[in-house]
């Protein structure tokens, strides 16, 4: 089982020509409502991936509230630890252009309620993986992974928005997942991704991945280092891409999976998100990432 104590977002999402420039105003015909928020985005590709996911956050009591509630529940994750909040329902306003990228703006709201308590203790045993973003109060994520270690559960941190990693907090880690910015900021050193995160997993004995884009992914445990190439797509959206990744590494990790595995259905599973536009609306589903696996090489073991 999956925990996952989060943020959920409605987004509202432009597709433009070209993102806006400091003080641009841009038009575009119309735009769509989907649900969103890493911890949501994340819950919901770890469901599709095929995990059992439980989901603690907040919501407003307007009318997004209910709508993001049931999309969420639409998409398989359990959202009865989802409660309501006097702040409005965080959104996000996102734009993208033609080439997939995107600019993002989020208001947080009823997310700054979420806290690590919403957890109940019978579900943080081991076997279980409690998963965290960075989009609810940053002490609330460190909390959470904390009552996690003690319990024995398995702990995952995607470090997304970044923010200094205290070594504490490094050392009830099992799996950190960032991409090549946020590494610099964990670690708070300048360096070649793949070396930080293998100095990074020696020093407090966890699984690091760096997330690199089109380059692909790499990980590194205490003893050893992997990488994976990004599979060949045109892509559509990278909206969500890297919570799509996160989610189905969790997944293919809480079932029980090696990490060359995880890893490998992770890079597919973020690629197939970028073929369609959106967040959760473009995670695929576990048969569609075991139907494309054979079109990305298994990852490759480094010296």
């Amino acid at each position: 089982m999956i925990i996952v104590p989060g943020s959920i977002n409605a987004d509202l999402l432009f597709p433009v020509r070209t993102l806006p420039a400091p003080g641009e105003t841009v038009l575009c015909p119309s735009y769509t409502m989907a649900l969103g928020g890493k911890g949501s985005n994340q819950a919901a590709a770890a469901a599709k991936a095929g995990a059992d996911v439980r989901f603690f956050g907040h919501v407003g009591s307007d009318a997004y509230g209910p709508l993001v509630r049931q999309l969420l529940a639409d998409a398989g994750v359990e959202v009865a630890g989802l409660v309501d909040s006097p702040k409005p329902t965080a959104i996000a306003v996102i734009g993208v252009d033609e080439k997939g990228e995107n600019q993002i703006i989020v208001a947080s709201g009823a997310n700054l309620d979420t806290h690590a308590g919403q957890v109940p203790g019978h579900l943080l045993v081991a076997g279980n993986t409690v998963l965290c973003q960075n989009e609810i109060r940053t002490e609330e994520t460190f909390k959470a992974l904390a009552r996690a270690n003690e319990a024995g559960a398995r702990t995952i941190l995607n470090l997304a928005p970044s923010c200094p990693l205290p070594a504490g907090v490094l050392d009830r880690l099992d799996v950190l997942v960032v991409n090549e910015l946020e590494i610099l900021e964990a670690t708070g050193i300048q360096g070649e991704p793949g070396v930080l995160a293998a100095d990074l997993a020696r020093r407090h004995r966890l699984t690091v991945v760096v997330t690199l884009g089109a380059k692909g992914a790499i990980a590194a445990t205490a003893d050893e280092r992997f990488e994976v190439s990004a599979m060949k797509i045109r892509p559509v959206d990278t909206t969500g891409a890297g919570d799509a990744f996160t989610g189905v590494l969790a997944a293919y990790l809480d079932r029980g999976s090696s990490l060359e595995e995880a890893l490998h259905r992770a890079a597919v599973g973020a690629a197939l998100a970028c073929e369609r536009l959106g967040a959760q609306s473009a995670q695929p589903r576990m048969d569609e990432i075991e139907a494309r696996a054979q079109d990305l090489l298994m990852p490759r073991k480094l010296m």
